[in-house]
C-alpha cells in the first residue's frame, strides 16, 4: 500500500509532495534539494521529530496510508516549537525505539555511539526506560494477590460441591417424608385445625433451634480452617527468609558500580593512547610524532613522552604490553560488571522478600480479623440457643402430648425447608465459584510468568540484542569484504572488534566499515525489541563512508528487513532498483537564504 506525504515547512522544505512504495525507495538529489528534510518530514509525522523550517511559524506533515489519516502541526511559540496532530506512533517508547533502530540518518544516536567509540549499552536498551517495569510488576503482583484468593475459595468450593450436593438430595427426601407424615397425622386425629399460639410458637422456636445447631457447627468449622489457616501463614512467615538488609547491599553496590566505573575509565583512557599509537605503528607513521633515524640495522626514534632515544622494535613491545593491560582492564571491568549485575538480583531478591512478607503480614491481620468476627458470631449463637432451650422447655409444658408429634413434625417441616433453601443457595454459590477455578488458574499462571518475564526483560534483552548482533554481524559479513574478521558485544556493551587474529581499535577501521558496524547495531537493537511489528519503515541517510557498490549492496539487505525502505542518494551513485521518490514540485529552502 502506498504513502502519500503532504509537506509544508519541515527542515529544508517549503512544501512538496511525496509517494512512498513499499520496498526501496530512493531520494536522489544534489546538497540543498531537501533529501534528508524528507526523512526528517517523515520522522515528523512519526511523532519522533520537530523541526520546523527557519523563520516560519507554522509547519505540517500529513500522511495518507489508505483510509488512514496522520497529521502532526509544528507552531512556533516564542523560542519553542510545539507539537499538535495525531502522529503515526502514539507510544513514547516505541517513538524511542524508532528513533534509534529504524531512522537511520546522519544523527543516529546508535551509530554516533560506535561512530565515537562508546559504550553502547545505554543506546541499545533506551526504550526500557519508559517501560516502568518496575511499576508494572507491583501492579501484576497485587492482581495476583487477588486472583490467588479467588483462586483458592474457587479450589474450596470445588472441593465442597459432592458434599453439598448430597446435602440437598438428602434434605428433599427429608422434606417429602415429612410432609407425607403431616398429612397423615392431620387426617387420622383432625387436630392441628385450630393450632393453639403456643403450638405455633414452639413449633418456630424448635425450628429456629434447629437452625442455630446447623449455624453453630458451620461457625465452628469456619472458625476451625481459620485457626489452621493462621497457623500456616504464621509458620510461613517465620519460615521466610530475608537476604541481608537492602542498605548493605546498596552500599555494597555502589562500591561496585564504582569500581567498574573506574576500571571502565582506565580501559577508555588506556585504549586512547593505545589505539592511536597502534595505527601510528602499523602505517609505519612514527616520523609524525617524534624523529626517527634510519640505520642499518634498526631505526632509532626519540621518545616522545621521555625524550629518551630507543628503537621501533622496544616501541612495539611497550606497546604490545600496554594491549596486554588494556585487556586485562577490560576483562576487569566485565568482572565488575557481573558483580554488579549480581548484586542488582540479590536486591530484587530482597525486595521480593519483603513483600512476601508484607503480604504474609496482612494475611495473618485478615485471618485474624475474621477469627475475631466468627467466634462473636459463634458466642452470640450458643447464647441465643440457651434462650431458645429455655423457652420450648416453658411452651413445652403448655402445649398437650396428643399434639406434640405434630408439633414436632410441623417444627420439622419449616426447620427442613430453611435448611433446604440454605442448601440450594450455598449449592448454587459453590458452583459458580467452582466453574471460575479453570479460569483463574489460567490467569495465575499467566500473571506469574508475566511477573517472571518483566523480572528478567532487561537482562534477556541484553542477551536478545548481543546474539542479534552477532546474527547481523554474520548476515552482512556475508555480503561484503571488510577490513576485519569479526566483531562482537561484550557483555558490558563494549564493541570489541577482531584484526588478523588480534583486538583491534575502531580507529583502525576505515570510515566505512565504522558506519557498517553502526548500521548492524542499530539492526541488532530493532530486533531484540521487534521495531517492524509497530514501525513498518526504515530510513537510511549520509552512508557517503560506503562505496558505491557497497552502498548498493547495504541496501539490498535492509529492504528485506522492512515494508518501507527510504534512502538518500547523490545523483553521481549508482540507481538503486526501486522506486524513485520525485522531488521536482518540491519547494525547498536555498543555501542563499541559511
Amino acid at each position: 500500500m502506498s504513502w502519500h506525504l503532504t509537506i509544508e515547512n519541515i527542515a529544508g522544505i517549503h512544501s512538496g509532495d511525496v509517494t512512498i512504495e513499499p520496498g526501496v525507495n530512493a531520494v536522489r538529489a544534489s546538497n540543498w534539494q531537501g533529501k534528508s528534510s524528507l526523512l526528517t518530514a517523515v520522522e515528523t509525522v512519526m511523532g519522533t521529530a520537530r523541526d520546523l523550517t527557519e523563520s516560519e511559524d507554522h509547519g505540517c506533515v500529513r500522511l495518507d496510508v489508505g483510509e488512514e489519516t496522520y497529521e502532526v502541526e509544528l507552531v512556533r511559540e516564542g523560542r519553542t516549537v510545539t507539537t499538535r496532530g495525531n502522529p503515526y506512533l502514539e507510544d513514547r517508547a516505541t517513538r524511542t525505539a524508532a528513533s534509534l533502530f529504524a531512522f537511520l540518518g546522519e544523527d543516529n544516536a546508535v551509530r554516533r555511539a560506535v561512530r565515537q567509540g562508546e559504550n553502547l549499552e545505554s543506546v541499545l536498551t533506551r526504550p526500557l526506560d519508559f517501560e516502568n517495569i518496575d511499576e508494572q510488576i507491583s501492579e501484576l503482583r497485587a492482581e495476583r494477590s487477588s486472583v490467588e484468593a479467588e483462586l483458592e475459595r474457587a479450589t474450596e468450593a470445588a472441593s465442597s460441591l459432592p458434599e453439598a450436593r448430597s446435602s440437598v438430595t438428602t434434605l428433599e427426601e427429608e422434606l417429602g417424608a415429612l410432609r407425607e407424615e403431616r398429612a397423615d397425622l392431620v387426617e387420622r386425629s383432625g387436630i392441628g385445625e385450630d393450632s393453639s399460639a403456643e403450638r405455633e410458637e414452639l413449633g418456630n422456636a424448635l425450628a429456629e433451634q434447629e437452625d442455630l445447631e446447623s449455624q453453630i457447627e458451620r461457625l465452628e468449622r469456619s472458625v476451625e480452617r481459620t485457626q489452621e489457616k493462621l497457623t500456616d501463614s504464621r509458620e510461613s512467615l517465620e519460615a521466610l527468609s530475608v537476604p541481608a538488609p537492602a542498605d548493605d547491599l546498596a552500599s555494597e553496590l555502589q562500591q561496585a558500580r564504582e569500581r567498574y566505573d573506574r576500571r571502565k575509565r582506565d580501559t577508555e583512557l588506556l585504549q586512547s593512547v593505545y589505539a592511536p599509537t597502534k595505527r601510528i605503528l602499523d602505517e609505519d607513521r612514527l616520523e609524525l610524532i617524534t624523529d626517527v633515524e634510519h640505520d642499518l640495522l634498526d631505526d632509532t626514534v626519540r621518545c616522545w613522552t621521555c625524550g629518551e632515544e630507543t628503537d621501533e622494535a622496544t616501541v612495539e613491545e611497550r606497546l604490545d604490553a600496554l594491549g596486554e593491560r588494556v585487556t586485562t582492564l577490560r576483562s576487569e571491568a566485565d568482572a565488575a560488571h557481573e558483580r554488579v549485575e549480581t548484586l542488582e538480583e540479590r536486591i530484587e531478591d530482597r525486595r521480593d522478600a519483603e513483600r512476601r512478607q508484607a503480604d504474609l503480614e496482612e494475611r495473618i491481620r485478615d485471618l485474624q480479623s475474621t477469627l475475631g468476627d466468627r467466634e462473636t458470631s459463634l458466642e452470640r449463637a450458643r447464647e441465643r440457643r440457651d434462650e431458645l432451650e429455655r423457652r420450648i422447655e416453658e411452651l413445652s409444658d403448655e402445649v398437650s402430648a396428643e399434639d406434640d408429634r405434630l408439633t414436632d413434625v410441623e417444627s420439622e417441616l419449616k426447620y427442613t425447608r430453611m435448611r433446604l433453601e440454605e442448601a440450594r443457595e450455598e449449592l448454587a454459590t459453590l458452583e459458580t465459584r467452582a466453574d471460575q477455578q479453570e479460569t483463574l488458574e489460567a490467569e495465575y499462571e499467566r500473571l506469574a510468568e508475566e511477573i517472571t518475564r518483566l523480572r528478567t526483560r532487561k537482562q534477556s534483552l541484553k542477551r536478545q540484542t548481543r546474539e542479534a548482533f552477532e546474527d547481523e554481524l554474520r548476515a552482512l559479513l556475508d555480503r561484503f569484504d571488510t577490513g576485519f574478521e569479526t566483531a562482537r558485544l561484550t557483555s558490558a556493551f563494549e564493541l570489541v572488534v577482531a584484526r588478523n587474529g588480534r583486538e583491534a581499535s575502531l580507529d583502525a577501521l576505515s570510515e566505512g566499515e565504522v558506519e557498517l558496524l553502526g548500521i548492524v547495531a542499530a539492526l541488532a537493537g530493532r530486533d531484540a525489541f521487534d521495531t517492524p511489528d509497530s514501525v513498518p519503515i526504515m530510513l537510511v541517510d549520509n552512508l557517503g563512508g560506503l562505496t558505491d557498490a557497497n552502498q548498493q549492496t547495504l541496501v539490498s539487505y535492509l529492504e528485506t528487513r522492512t515494508e518501507y525502505l527510504l534512502v538518500t542518494a547523490y545523483p553521481e551513485h549508482s540507481v538503486f532498483e526501486g522506486h524513485t521518490v520525485d522531488t521536482s514540485n518540491w519547494s525547498v529552502v536555498s543555501p542563499n537564504t541559511t
